[in-house]
């Protein structure tokens, strides 16, 4: 409870005036927009994805990161650029996801990075493999500030956990865990608030009732079963899990996978979020992985200029008319 109780502490401790004011605009203009069915875009939005690189240590199953199946240029994102992003948004930006696609820690700068979103008062969260917590490095997860950590774990053995995260090690991935947990202990702190997340697949659907015992030996705040996303509807999917409670999509009358979403015509993420690539290029949402929707670069211009411009307006146009028309939209888990 500690935990949970810090864990919004911290988020409550970065509103601001400002801030206020912005999720008021935003909310306002969201509504207004669903109301009139024209958009009306007002404030900035209060929470990004950041990408610190492209680069993963793993080579897991369905991730573009990790089958190295990225059309758009690779790389790691500098220090100076990130310093730079966090600069036009800092007045507005409320939480902070230093995590888009590629493995976070292999960042030279994570640290830093985390360091300096949390002297500007920003909830800072990532989402990681695991594999590079080590005593040094959970110490230093602690000590950085970071608000909320994701800790992936898709199976209770290597057996299970091995059929989606090739190349990972079960147990380096438990040691991380328990590394962690024990330097917030011996730091007396209470953050990161820390996840571990399963992702359900017909390899390890067996071993979801012993999560909550996991929960208990490891010590960590909270456990988030999670769907398996998938980007070809035509495929087998041989992980694709039997039980539909835990599949995000259902066969159509062609035989293909199409999600249960029921793909509403409005997008609150099209106001209060965006997806910032480790280059400064802005996608619309985490579902455009190859940044196909390219709306600008925030490195270039402020994100101001770039929510207003032809191309994300007509974005949003075309959310408010016909989601279903946009493949990123058509494989989105809003809504479910």
């Amino acid at each position: 409870m500690k935990q949970l109780f810090h864990y919004f502490y911290n988020f409550f401790k970065t509103l601001t005036f400002s801030r206020i004011n912005n999720l008021f605009l935003l909310y306002f203009s969201f509504v207004y927009s669903i109301i009139s069915k024209k958009t009306l875009h007002q404030g900035q939005a209060w929470s990004l994805s950041v990408e610190t690189g492209t680069s993963c240590n793993l080579s897991c199953l369905e991730c573009p990161s990790g089958q190295d199946q990225f059309t758009r240029p690779k790389g790691e994102m500098s220090f100076e650029d990130f310093k730079t992003i966090i600069d036009k948004q800092k007045k507005y930006l409320i939480w902070l996801i230093l995590y888009f696609q590629g493995e976070p820690y292999l960042n030279k700068n994570f640290f830093k990075m985390i360091a300096y979103a949390k002297t500007q008062r920003i909830f800072t969260s990532t989402s990681t493999n695991g594999h590079f917590l080590d005593k040094t490095k959970a110490e230093a997860t602690v000590k950085s500030g970071l608000d909320k950590i994701i800790i992936s774990l898709d199976g209770l053995n290597q057996e299970t956990y091995e059929k989606y995260r090739i190349g990972g090690d079960y147990n380096t991935v438990i040691q991380g865990i328990k590394n962690l947990v024990q330097a917030r202990k011996t730091l007396k702190l209470h953050s990161p608030y820390i996840i571990v997340q399963f992702i359900v697949f017909k390899t390890n659907q067996h071993q979801i009732k012993e999560l909550q015992k996991l929960k208990k030996e490891l010590g960590i705040d909270k456990i988030d079963i999670k769907t398996a996303q998938i980007y070809s509807p035509t495929d087998q999917h041989h992980l694709m899990p039997d039980i539909k409670k835990y599949r995000r999509y259902q066969k159509n009358d062609k035989g293909e996978w199409e999600i249960k979403s029921r793909l509403p015509n409005y997008c609150l993420r099209m106001w209060q979020s965006a997806v910032i690539t480790w280059d400064g290029d802005v996608a619309p949402c985490c579902f455009d992985k190859d940044v196909n929707y390219k709306m600008g670069n925030l490195l270039d211009s402020s994100f101001e200029e770039i929510k207003n411009n032809n191309k994300y307006k007509d974005f949003r146009k075309q959310i408010f008319k016909d989601r279903s028309q946009i493949d990123i939209c058509r494989n989105c888990s809003e809504g479910l």
